[in-house]
């Protein structure tokens, strides 16, 4: 009997295939920093430090999470690449960065191209909207890691920031107030105990009136990115810290960009909360306090500014068309 890579589940000339249909969509995300045409086994990005006193890099890496067997379930990948880099954009331009490139890693049980091709489609629309070079990337086949149809998404992102305009939480002081901006959706996190309550397609494919729409579709809403708002904010406003709300909540992630001494005081009546925690809570009869540990909850960014900035900080999101809310202040 002869045993070839292929028998074994691994189809190279597959791959081959995935990866000349999507060179000509990765391209479009190239800015003229990027070195392409070099035929090497790394991706090369040239940066232009003239633009910064002392540049500082940043980076992050993150996954797209559970979110993705209700991408399986529903047979819809195109969004999910998007969740991905914007999460990662954002962990970044909350510390003041703005993103350079960034690589992702795909790795299933057997190749589906046309699954792995609406995955970079995503990848490279989030990336062309934050200005930001998809440069590289890995695609695995572990026949034996994982189950046939079961993949896993990752990515790695590379910022830049001045090292004067690095966000720090010292500034922070006693009296500065928690500026919530709206989330879209639940992002990308929670997405366990979404899958535990809703245990199957028909429940996902379920209408909901006060959702407008059927609960897969809202589950499936791409997380989204904050990085102009950030960034108009940051060139206007001393802002003094800002979180981004991912696993672990308003308070758990809030915590992290204060100081260790202080504290905070979260009114969680100050916003009117998306449909869709209230169906999670009700229909899964979720504890409060695990709501709040769980999910954004309908806040997706804090900025912590001084009491005196409020009501200009709040105009200029006004202006730019963000929904905000006074959720709680610094002790």
């Amino acid at each position: 009997m002869i045993i070839t890579y292929k028998s074994s589940g691994v189809n190279i000339s597959k791959s081959e295939e995935f990866i000349n249909r999507i060179k000509p969509l990765v391209k479009k995300t190239f800015s003229k920093n990027v070195l392409s045409g070099i035929g090497n086994f790394g991706a090369f990005f040239e940066l232009d430090f003239k633009k910064y006193k002392k540049p500082v890099f940043v980076s992050s890496i993150d996954g797209v999470g559970t979110k993705i067997k209700i991408a399986s379930a529903l047979n819809k990948f195109s969004t999910i690449g998007e969740d991905l880099v914007n999460h990662c954009v954002n962990d970044i331009a909350v510390c003041g960065a703005v993103p350079l490139f960034f690589m992702d890693y795909y790795a299933t049980g057997k190749l589906n191209n046309n699954t792995a091709v609406n995955i970079v489609r995503g990848l490279v629309k989030a990336c062309k909207e934050n200005g930001c070079s998809l440069i590289g990337g890995e695609t695995a086949e572990m026949p034996g890691i994982y189950s046939r149809n079961d993949f896993d998404l990752a990515g790695t992102i590379i910022g830049v920031v001045d090292k004067q305009k690095i966000i720090k939480s010292n500034k922070v002081r006693k009296g500065d107030v928690l500026i919530g901006l709206a989330s879209n959706g639940i992002h990308t996190n929670g997405y366990s105990l979404i899958r535990k309550i809703f245990d199957s397609k028909q429940k996902l494919q379920k209408y909901y009136p006060e959702l407008k729409c059927k609960l897969g579709h809202e589950l499936l809403r791409v997380h989204r990115s904050y990085l102009k708002i950030i960034q108009s904010s940051l060139k206007i406003f001393n802002v003094k810290s800002i979180s981004h709300v991912t696993g672990g909540g308003i308070e758990g992630n809030t915590k992290r960009v204060i100081p260790a001494t202080r504290k905070l005081s979260i009114d969680w009546e100050s916003w009117k909360r998306s449909a869709i925690f209230d169906i999670i809570k009700t229909v899964g009869s979720v504890p409060e306090p695990d709501m709040r540990k769980t999910f954004n909850l309908g806040i997706g960014l804090v900025f912590v500014v001084s009491k005196n900035d409020v009501d200009s900080f709040r105009q200029h999101l006004n202006r730019k068309r963000e929904k905000s809310f006074i959720i709680g202040n610094i002790l």
